[in-house]
């Protein structure tokens, strides 16, 4: 990634690593209680209701986050770059994983009507996706904000996600310590 990086300072472009995740009605328990010599037992319903997360970050500390009640697909990933050309100004260098949707015949047709002026897209190894920040982000959102926060409906479950992105909106020296963690230069 080192060339790539190289390439987005001697072109001017923003950096942007974009991901997606899911995140699911059940949550994920990091604490729980119970009296002394008891183990605690969680009684939930098995669902697979889930919502769908497409995000990116820049190394200027800047998260973008969109939800979904249905699976990600080209059109939807299609529509955030779309999202991300209006916000961040100038040329961008994007950089993510190797899912389908990223080689998708619509993806190829948005770049071939004039995307492409603006977007360079990098994609990471397949077998490291610890280079991508954005996993580092999915982690933080699950573990640190959603944690042990038991919902009955999605609804409920994508406004705590809201709220944390807000949070995490406001900390960009966060955002820049997972680009960081993640083996890149800030």
């Amino acid at each position: 990634m080192a060339g790539a990086e190289k390439k987005a300072a001697e072109e001017g472009r923003t950096i942007v690593f974009i991901d997606e995740s899911g995140v699911y009605l059940l949550p994920i328990v990091v604490r729980t209680s119970a009296p002394c010599g008891q183990t605690p037992i969680l009684r939930a319903f098995l669902s697979y209701n889930h919502l769908s997360l497409i995000g990116a970050i820049t190394p200027q500390g800047q998260l973008f986050l969109t939800v979904y009640d249905h699976s990600i697909t080209s059109k939807e990933v299609v529509a955030f770059l779309g999202q991300l050309q209006r916000m961040i100004p100038g040329l961008l260098l994007v950089i993510w994983d190797g899912l389908p949707t990223h080689r998708s015949k619509q993806l190829k047709a948005y770049l071939a009507a004039g995307a492409a002026k603006r977007i360079h897209l990098e994609q990471l190894p397949g077998y490291a996706p610890d280079l991508n920040p954005m996993e580092w982000v999915w982690n933080y959102l699950k573990v640190a904000e959603l944690a042990d926060t038991p919902c009955d409906h999605l609804v409920e479950v994508e406004k705590l996600i809201h709220k944390a992105k807000r949070r995490m909106q406001r900390r960009p020296e966060l955002i820049q310590s997972f680009i960081q963690d993640a083996g890149y230069k800030v």
